[in-house]
């Protein structure tokens, strides 16, 4: 059987236009509301960027249809891309080339990610030189040992390498390289002065990531250990082997947990007896072997409790040693560079309870070596001095744990003991963080649950 066709529908298309809104040349059709069926418009996007061939002209000669030679034919690579917006142009001598990096290069600055490899060409040295050191700023005495570190530890082994070509094996390298001079702390402060500098590179668009930053490669982990307090009898030993005239820097130190630059920046106005509290405003600091006044650590002042012990013994010292106008610059001792760090340096008077026998300012490194450690091994806490270099050095054993700062850990222990909150003693240590305190001290905190475990012993007893 067969299947009859359909008579076909014959279409009818109507030559009349819509009427037209407006006039002139920018007259367009009106729609028609019945029927109009929306459109959507599509806009098209064209990455920027092309290539140029330098050794043909672009338009074929009318004549012959060919393309003519340039006057660069022969002597210049031929292929050049430009056009790309924040992209130097580049230039290539295979077509493919040219063409492979454009592609690559246009992703990437869509997506702001592009980085020009000549940009990482540049040697570390001259990149810390030009653009990295020129633009850091700061503390002057943090700048400073942000300096030694680079001098002494990256530049020498690392200097002459382009960005680009520190990777993960030349920095494995490196790291074994600083394990022969430096323990971990140390090269940890080192391996994160490298990476706030390559990091400064990916910023600059002159690296595509930090290579400090991988995951196979890394300092080495933070020392094991835990931070021990000196016992009292050992604070009474060291204060009775110093000279009468250094021993309220002990009672400072331990008493109330005083930095030690803190310590000998104590003014004689900072004490009020009356209200039973001290108020710390200042430290000596040493910024390229010169001392000079400046903020407590952090830059932010605080005040701490008095107790009637160290009262006294500050009541006493300044009988025996009267305070001591000392004059020193504000914060950097370097000569000012304009009338704003002319204003801002301009040296300030304070009347130190503690000064040297010149009745200066007391330069930490001459106490830390004439008077602390002759102190400590008077009191038998390390070994005496080795009498027998013939080179006059004078070295002491290594006593990192036994510094003056050991008296701020004994502050602290005595305050967690004696049941004060973390809270509390973060602010009189001067710490920003309380978890801070807490995650280093700690373990001087009482038995943790002894007190509830008296409460359900009281009940079931």
């Amino acid at each position: 059987m067969s299947r009859s066709r359909p008579t076909p529908v014959p279409i009818q298309i109507s030559t009349r236009l819509p009427p037209l809104f407006g006039s002139g040349p920018l007259a367009f059709p009106a729609p028609d509301t019945a029927s109009a069926i929306p459109v959507p418009i599509v806009k098209e996007f064209h990455l920027a960027g092309y290539i140029e061939d330098r050794w043909l002209k672009k338009r074929p000669n009318p004549k012959t249809g060919k393309r003519e030679r340039t006057a660069l034919y022969g002597k210049c690579t031929r292929y050049r891309v430009k056009g790309i917006p924040g992209v130097k142009d580049r230039s290539f001598d295979a077509l493919q080339d040219a063409k492979t990096w454009l592609a690559q290069a246009q992703t990437d600055a869509r997506r702001g990610e592009f980085v020009d490899p000549r940009d990482g060409a540049i040697s570390l040295k001259d990149y810390i030189a030009t653009h990295w050191w020129p633009t850091q700023s700061g503390d002057p005495s943090t700048i400073e040992r942000i300096e030694q570190r680079v001098r002494r530890h990256i530049l020498p082994h690392l200097g002459a390498q382009p960005l680009n070509a520190i990777g993960t094996e030349v920095l494995r390298h490196w790291k074994k390289r600083l394990e022969k001079d430096l323990g971990p702390t140390s090269i940890r402060l080192v391996w994160a002065t490298l990476s706030s500098i390559l990091q400064a590179a990916v910023e600059d668009r002159r690296l595509g990531r930090n290579p400090c930053r991988s995951s196979t490669v890394g300092p080495p982990p933070a020392a094991p250990g835990r931070v021990e307090a000196w016992p009292p009898e050992r604070v009474l030993a060291v204060r009775e082997a110093l000279p009468d005239r250094y021993r309220l820097l002990l009672v400072i130190g331990a008493g109330l947990g005083l930095r030690q630059g803190e310590a000998l920046g104590l003014s004689a106005d900072d004490i009020d007896f009356e209200k039973e509290v001290v108020h710390v405003r200042r430290q000596i600091k040493m910024v390229r072997a010169k001392l000079c006044f400046a903020l407590p650590k952090g830059r932010k002042v605080r005040d701490v409790p008095l107790p009637s012990s160290v009262a006294r013994a500050i009541r006493q010292h300044m009988k025996e040693f009267a305070p001591v106008p000392v004059t020193l610059p504000w914060d950097d001792p370097t000569p000012p560079k304009t009338p704003v760090e002319a204003k801002h340096r301009r040296p300030r008077t304070y009347n130190l309870l503690v000064t040297g026998r010149e009745r200066k300012a007391i330069n930490r490194n001459y106490f830390n070596s004439y008077v602390w450690k002759p102190a400590l091994a008077t009191a038998g806490v390390i070994a005496a001095l080795d009498e027998s270099s013939t080179d006059g050095a004078r070295v002491w054993e290594p006593s990192r744990e036994h510094g003056f700062h050991a008296l701020r850990h004994f502050f602290a222990s005595e305050e967690l003991e004696a049941g004060e909150s973390v809270v509390s003693l973060a602010r009189w240590l001067g710490h920003s963080d309380p978890g801070f305190t807490l995650r280093k001290y700690s373990h001087f905190l009482p038995r943790a649950g002894a007190r509830g475990s008296a409460a359900i012993d009281a009940i079931f007893a």
